[in-house]
């Protein structure tokens, strides 16, 4: 592997650094919301992802990591690596507490610190059979909703909305617990990598199926219950955000739409506001929007839109006769 030299026998750059430098610190100083210098407390992304990592061959061994298990050494296996997620996580964990005390300029408790990170994983862990039978269901759901699938094999090993959706209920157990700061890194961190953006606040039921994915955008408020089905450009997003007397956004409102069981939302619809509920048994079509409550087994579709046709090779006719 070749180092990187300078072109040069003299670097052109040297005698500039150091003024460089200087108005670099100048900017941290009259920037001070886009650093964290002077203080401690702040988790890792490359380490919340590396969480992700070690979960997955744990929720779906043989499918992710090592390739060669057996029921004869998974024990072993499957010890190594909750071994290393338990310290990984709780490490992070405990930054992310510590964090919460530094924004709001308190002492951090490092001792209360530990034990909330302490406590907190081994709740997480203890959550993980549970974790993976609500998994199944997403795989089956995705099976039997795709025409195109194979097998379950290819869905875990290739589709783009299982992931997204796996990360998800990693990150709810995680905000279920409270913890700061993780659970975003992580639902962010899929968003960047399948395009697919769910919070991890959002409440999914069972059996969910995201076909195709991306463009998909489930805000911090939107319920969704079982058996619902969604396709690629869907958005269940807010209407407005409603601020204070200040201008500041009010935070902590239903915001975002509800969609109960049953439901199917096909592509590039828009489903609009903390008011808006989207009935059992409904249909949602292609490029709808929505602002308003559907009952419950309705379709909601927009009227065909007008289509011109004309016949090409006829204008190509009429030119060489007049020839």
């Amino acid at each position: 592997m070749k180092e990187n030299v300078c072109l040069c026998s003299k670097c052109p750059f040297e005698s500039h650094i150091p003024e460089l430098v200087d108005k670099i610190l100048a900017s941290y100083r009259e920037q001070p919301k886009i650093h964290y210098l002077n203080r401690l407390h702040l988790p890792s992304k490359s380490e919340v992802i590396e969480i992700l990592e070690l979960m997955l061959p744990i929720l779906y061994p043989g499918y992710h990591g090592r390739v060669d298990l057996t029921f004869n050494n998974i024990s072993y296996h499957a010890g190594e690596l909750i071994t290393k997620l338990s310290h990984t996580l709780c490490l992070q964990i405990n930054q992310a507490v510590a964090y919460s005390y530094d924004v709001q300029n308190k002492q951090v408790d490092e001792q209360g610190c530990r034990k909330r990170a302490t406590d907190a994983t081994l709740t997480f862990l203890s959550r993980i059979p549970a974790l993976r039978e609500m998994l199944v269901g997403d795989v089956q759901a995705a099976y039997e909703g795709d025409p195109a699938a194979v097998n379950t094999d290819e869905v875990l090993l290739a589709y783009p909305g299982l992931f997204a959706i796996t990360v998800y209920r990693i990150a709810h157990e995680l905000y279920k617990l409270e913890i700061p700061l993780l659970p975003r890194i992580m639902t962010e961190y899929t968003h960047s990598v399948t395009g697919i953006d769910i919070h991890p606040s959002a409440k999914i039921g069972k059996n969910f199926f995201i076909d195709h994915g991306t463009g998909v955008v489930i805000g911090e408020t939107t319920e969704i219950g079982d058996n619902v089905k969604i396709y690629q450009g869907v958005t269940l997003g807010a209407l407005s955000f409603p601020k204070d007397e200040r201008g500041r956004i009010i935070r902590g409102h239903k915001r975002h739409p509800t969609i109960e069981d049953n439901v199917t939302i096909y592509a590039n619809a828009t489903i609009l506001g903390g008011d808006t509920v989207i009935g059992k048994n409904s249909v949602v079509g292609g490029n709808v929007f929505l602002t308003s409550s559907v009952p419950a087994d309705c379709t909601v579709s927009l009227k065909a839109p007008e289509l011109k046709y004309k016949n090409r090779l006829a204008k190509k006719d009429k030119s060489a006769d007049a020839d």
